[in-house]
């Protein structure tokens, strides 16, 4: 799994565009959406060498900071402009994510190599880390987190149990875990289909944009080998999440799955 990634992470942007039509941005969207993360947040995403979840979570917070000091300035309609503009400016260029981090953990360095690069020339740096670490075994102290997501990660780790435990014990009381991941369509009409799109086209589009059948092979067929969303739903639950559920995207093309450590 590490050598597929290590292959795929300079093309893994372009291919999940052409994969998924740039669906994976809206699907992107929605976890970040969902999770509503206000200004302090402290946010673990795992698998998210890439960064597009970071930046996600930094584009939103930022705009409900935002929100807030134009909020807090009409509140002070007495105050001089000269008091307005300090108060903005010290909001704005001193706290402009409300204290909120965001850490990336990755165990390929190759995918957090390319995240850095993106990082750097798309101009994120605040409330920004990267670290190298497994899914299964996180170089991070109990409950630490506000939130953990993993997108398009989890199916790649070896035992998915110890990585919701993981996952578990990294969250503060009242920690929210939620995932983004491939998984199962119903419809048996639409699921035929989307077998034949993955198995016929997706490797050949691998061939075609990366120079690498057999990585967009595996990450085909790893996709089929995912638990289903109830399944996994039980395995959050044996992890001691509480208020487990998930939501369907697409029809189960993906679904987004999400639990509370209490």
């Amino acid at each position: 799994v590490y050598q597929v990634f290590e292959n795929v992470a300079k093309k893994y942007d372009v291919m999940n565009d052409s994969m998924t039509l740039g669906i994976h941005r809206v699907w992107k969207d929605i976890l970040v959406h969902k999770m509503n993360p206000c200004p302090g947040t402290l946010l673990l995403d795992v698998a998210g060498g890439t960064g597009d979840i970071a930046f996600r979570f930094i584009n939103y917070v930022h705009s409900v900071r935002q929100r807030q000091l134009q909020r807090k300035l009409r509140q002070h309609q007495n105050l001089s402009w000269q008091e307005i503009f300090e108060s903005y400016q010290n909001d704005k260029f001193n706290n402009s994510l409300g204290d909120s981090q965001v850490v990336v953990c990755d165990i390929n360095r190759e995918m957090l190599k390319v995240g850095k690069q993106k990082a750097q020339h798309l101009g994120y740096s605040e409330g920004l880390s990267w670290v190298l670490g497994n899914a299964e075994e996180l170089p991070f102290d109990d409950d630490k987190f506000d939130v953990y997501t993993i997108a398009f990660g989890i199916r790649n780790v070896t035992r998915i149990d110890l990585a919701l435990q993981e996952a578990y014990r990294v969250l503060k009381p009242g920690g929210r875990f939620l995932c983004l991941e491939f998984s199962h369509v119903s419809n048996p009409l639409l699921s035929r289909l989307y077998d034949l799109y993955s198995f016929q086209v997706i490797p050949v589009l691998g061939e075609v944009i990366a120079g690498d059948w057999r990585s967009y092979q595996y990450l085909v067929e790893s996709i089929r080998q995912f638990p289903p969303q109830e399944e996994l739903k039980a395995m959050i639950e044996d992890a001691g999440f509480f208020r487990v559920d998930y939501e369907n995207l697409n029809f189960g093309i993906v679904a987004i799955h999400s639990g509370f450590k209490l």
